[in-house]
């Protein structure tokens, strides 16, 4: 048996699974759209966790999870005479096909930005009566990756800087006006300000190839593995973190800094 095969065997397979649980299984039965939606965000964040680690044994698994997400909602669909897996895969496809012209058609293209460009205006194309630029982003996308994803939209149709350098103006014009605020003490447009300077940083971020969400993520995390070094070695010392000074908690950061 060949490899494709296998993978149309493993999809049968697993197709017919779902069938049976839903059918068998008194908590899949009662499952409904609603019901899973927070399971589901669960499990991209969960996805997201082994990405930014690098655990390909866990992006399998998760990759799992996410999928069975997919099946389920589309046998709900497919009981209500909406849709079903294969409108779903069929729908995908033709999705790819129609945004891929470089691929697929004639259109040339000469580097991934080029891509990007065409990739947001067929799907400004795809929208009726001219829908707008920004629409189909999800309002409850996380700031930063909403940020980002504004960001990039309004690229794709050439709104953005000339030379990605003339961002570090902006970013020291916020950066200034932010601090004008502090000293005033006003919190609703210090609130502001900060706002407009976590937006440059990210579009300064996104014009470096860098995705602030995972460079944010990668700091907490490094802040994580410090901080319970700090922890660790305050407790050996037979002390808690509220019996240390700063400058001796401050030798201890440096040592978790120097063992990395």
């Amino acid at each position: 048996m060949n490899n494709m095969q296998n993978k149309l065997k493993a999809f049968e397979n697993i197709l017919k699974i779902m069938d049976d649980v839903r059918e068998g299984c008194p908590w899949d039965k009662e499952q409904t759209n609603e019901s899973l939606r927070t399971m589901t965000i669960e499990e991209t964040y969960e996805l997201a966790d082994a990405v930014l680690e690098d655990d390909i044994t866990g992006i399998k698994k998760e990759l799992g999870d996410l999928f069975l997400h997919i099946i389920f909602y589309s046998k709900i669909a497919s009981e209500k005479k909406q849709f079903d897996i294969a409108d779903v895969i069929n729908g995908l496809a033709d999705k790819l096909i129609y945004r891929h012209p470089h691929v697929f058609g004639e259109t040339k293209v000469s580097n991934q930005e080029d891509v990007k460009k065409n990739w947001e205006e067929l799907k400004l194309k795809e929208k009726e009566n001219g829908g707008r630029v920004l629409s189909g982003i999800p309002n409850s996308l996380p700031s930063v990756i909403k940020a980002l994803r504004m960001q990039e939209k309004a690229r794709g149709v050439g709104f953005d800087w000339e030379y990605k350098e003339q961002v570090w103006d902006k970013v020291r014009e916020e950066l200034n006006e932010f601090e004008a605020e502090v000293k005033k003490a006003d919190k609703d447009k210090m609130e502001s300000e900060f706002g407009d300077l976590m937006f440059a940083m990210i579009n300064a971020a996104r014009l470096y190839d860098i995705n602030p969400d995972n460079a944010l993520e990668k700091t907490n995390q490094k802040f994580i593995k410090r901080f319970n070094y700090l922890e660790d070695n305050t407790i050996k010392k037979g002390l808690s973190l509220k019996d240390m000074s700063l400058d001796e908690m401050e030798v201890i950061w440096q040592q978790a800094k120097i063992d990395e």
